[in-house]
This record gives structure tokens, sequence and C-alpha cells, in this order.
């Protein structure tokens, strides 16, 4: 019989609601075991001034392990389109100067992709990192390819997921329901890496939470 290694609390870098039920669903973790930046409200925000999501990831992972002594989980993600060279990229949540000013960020690219007969192909990528109160870090990454509609759909996301198409699918991040949605997105690939990792490490894990499961 294989040996049960008890899972730890596990920090999460982030104060995004959203983003919080997404991880805690896609780790299988219940609110007890998965704590966020909300829960420690000394806390300060670091500068995310990395020129890649990993960096960014591991800068919000380092800062929380440390404040914490927990392991902690910090992802960083955003949006990639291929006509504006990558952008917005490593800027995605503050693409029109405020930070997680959602209709201003979406209104801005809507801007840049106005002119008749740019290619409207993009794709969200999601950094992972896991960081340890020893020291040790383990990063991951995952891509969700799609398409930017020239207006948005639905009211179920955050960030750009309302004019997000993702391929394969006829409704946006926006419209699809959460538990969809953590099933194939982006920060959904890059978490399932994480798990095998984190399988290593800990031993048997708590189930991703099923579609039908609150």
């Amino acid at each position: 019989m294989d040996s049960q290694i008890e899972f730890p609390t596990i920090a999460i870098a982030t104060r995004n609601k959203h983003k919080l039920v997404e991880l805690r669903r896609m780790f299988g973790l219940p609110e007890s075991k998965a704590l966020s930046a909300a829960d420690y409200p000394g806390m300060e925000e670091p500068d995310e001034n990395g020129d890649t999501f990993e960096e960014n990831a591991l800068i919000k992972a380092r800062a929380m392990c440390e404040f914490t002594g927990h392991w902690t989980i910090a992802d960083d993600s955003g949006l990639e389109v291929d006509a504006l060279g990558g952008a917005p990229g490593v800027h995605s949540a503050r693409y029109a100067g405020k930070h997680g000013d959602d209709a201003a960020n979406n209104s801005l690219l809507l801007e840049k992709l106005a002119s008749p007969g740019l290619p409207r192909t993009a794709h969200f990528t999601c950094a992972m990192a896991l960081v340890a109160p020893d020291g040790r870090e383990y990063t991951v990454n995952g891509i969700c390819p799609g398409r930017i509609l020239h207006s948005g759909r639905g009211d179920n996301g955050f960030g750009y997921d309302p004019l997000f198409l993702p391929d394969g699918h006829d409704k946006t991040f926006a419209e699809l329901p959460t538990e969809t949605k953590c099933l194939f997105s982006h920060r959904a690939v890059a978490a399932e890496k994480m798990r095998a990792i984190m399988q290593s490490l800990f031993g048997k894990q708590p189930e991703p939470t099923s579609p039908t499961t609150r």
C-alpha cells in the first residue's frame, strides 16, 4: 500500500478572489489548506518587475513564502496577442495604466486591434511557481490558444475573459462555467503539471474538485 504523506498548508499568493477559487478547485484544496494573501493583511505586495511571467511568479511566491513560512504557490499569467507582438504580455493587468482595471484594459486592446485585416489570434500564458520554506523552487508553464472577439461576451470571468474565445469552443472564457474553464485553461494546464511535482513531493493529494462538487 502506498504511504500517504500529509498534505501541507499551501499559501496562494493572490488577492484575486476569482483566481483563488480557480486554484483551490484545480488543486482540490479546502480553504483551511489553501490560504490566500488576504489572510495575511500585514503582507505587502511585492514589486512585480520581472521581464517574464516566470520571473513574476517567482517574485510573488518567494515574498509570500518568506512572510508566511508556508509552501507557497504563485502564478503570473496574461494575454499575448500575435498581431501586437505578444502584447499586453506581462503588462496584461495594467495594460491601460491602472492595475486591475479590466474595462480599460479590454477597451485599449480592442482599440489596438481596430485596424481591418489584423489577425486576432492570441493565447493566454500562465507561469506557476512553487517555493518551499527551505528555498527549493519549482516552475511550470501552460498556454491556451484562441482568438480575440470584436466585443465582449459573458460576465463569469475576469480580465480579458469576455474577449477571449478559446480554440475548439463557441463560448468565451467569461461565458463558460468556472468548472469547465478549469479543465483546460492555461492555468489548468500549468496546475496539472504542478500537481505532478507536488505528488512527488508530498505523496497522495486531494483530487481536483469535480464539476458537480461545490
